[in-house]
């Protein structure tokens, strides 16, 4: 097996910038390093049924009933879509992506898409998030504050959506629902645009599913003094879900997930094959023998 460092993948994503806005797709780039990722990992399409975009939402559906149930009334409120606004180009293209790991393989992501995107606030009540404050950094004055919701945390914990004032464009950027810095609820930056932030969260699951993986509760400071010499960042912003401040390093076959946020472990290594995973170990001064 051919070896690939993850330390150049900033390359490749800048470079699937730019192709992606001379390519015949919106983010044609972008799906295609998505595509190489995911061969690079092991995924291979399968026969399975896949999770389209019109199937309906099990957990919206769930929710809607026990508020019947307790209301005893029938359906109430308005509608969560505005059918008004455009829905991103980018989010079409991505649905009918023939390789779409997630549409393929649902149970690998723990997500749950929202289709057709719903606003928040929510005018049914379901939704939880609200929407942008007056003097937010997304949208300028006399703009639209709601913002549109394409997936969520298995949970319902997190939401990540655009703004509904950026409705308009092919690939806008993507906020997730998470706390500002005196810890109030707020949207903040996840993703420059949507394609790469499906690009990003392919990069937070699959390796997970299909590599092998090391997990470490706490690392010294040294450890991350070596990490961050040893390894470079892969491109993305942190990935903020669950509490969780979590960056994305990479080297020869190995992509580092290094949390300084809420979770259950500080860092976890993915390697593409065992022997990765041990010079991994060496660089770091960690000692993992007893993880194979």
């Amino acid at each position: 097996m051919t070896e690939i460092d993850y330390g150049r993948f900033h390359e490749r994503l800048e470079q699937a910038r730019g192709a992606s806005v001379s390519g015949a797709a919106v983010a044609g780039g972008r799906w295609e390093l998505l595509r190489a990722f995911q061969e690079e990992w092991g995924y291979r399409p399968t026969d399975g049924n896949r999770w389209e975009p019109e199937m309906p939402d099990a957990h919206k559906a769930y929710v809607s009933a026990l508020k019947t149930a307790a209301e005893d009334s029938a359906a109430t409120g308005s509608e969560d879509v505005d059918r008004s606004l455009a829905i991103p180009a980018a989010l079409d293209e991505w649905w009918d992506l023939p390789f779409n790991s997630f549409a393929d393989r649902p149970e690998v992501y723990e997500t749950n898409p929202v289709w057709p995107p719903t606003v928040r606030p929510d005018p049914t009540g379901y939704g939880v998030s609200g929407g942008l404050p007056d003097g937010n950094p997304f949208t300028g004055p006399g703009e639209d504050l709601r913002v549109c919701v394409f997936m969520a945390e298995n949970q319902y914990c997190n939401e990540w959506g655009y703004p509904a004032a950026h409705a308009h464009l092919a690939d806008p950027q993507v906020l997730v629902s998470g706390v500002d810095e005196e810890g109030k609820p707020a949207w903040v930056p996840q993703s420059h645009s949507i394609s790469e932030f499906l690009l990003q969260l392919a990069v937070t699951r699959l390796p997970a599913d299909f590599g092998s993986i090391v997990e470490e509760t706490e690392v010294a400071p040294e450890v991350v003094d070596r990490l961050r010499s040893a390894l470079r960042p892969m491109g993305f912003l942190p990935w903020l879900e669950l509490g969780a401040h979590t960056e994305y390093f990479g080297g020869l076959d190995v992509i580092v997930a290094h949390n300084t946020g809420y979770g259950d472990f500080e860092l976890a290594a993915y390697g593409r094959t065992e022997r990765a995973l041990e010079r991994l170990a060496d660089t770091l001064g960690l000692d993992w023998s007893e993880e194979y």
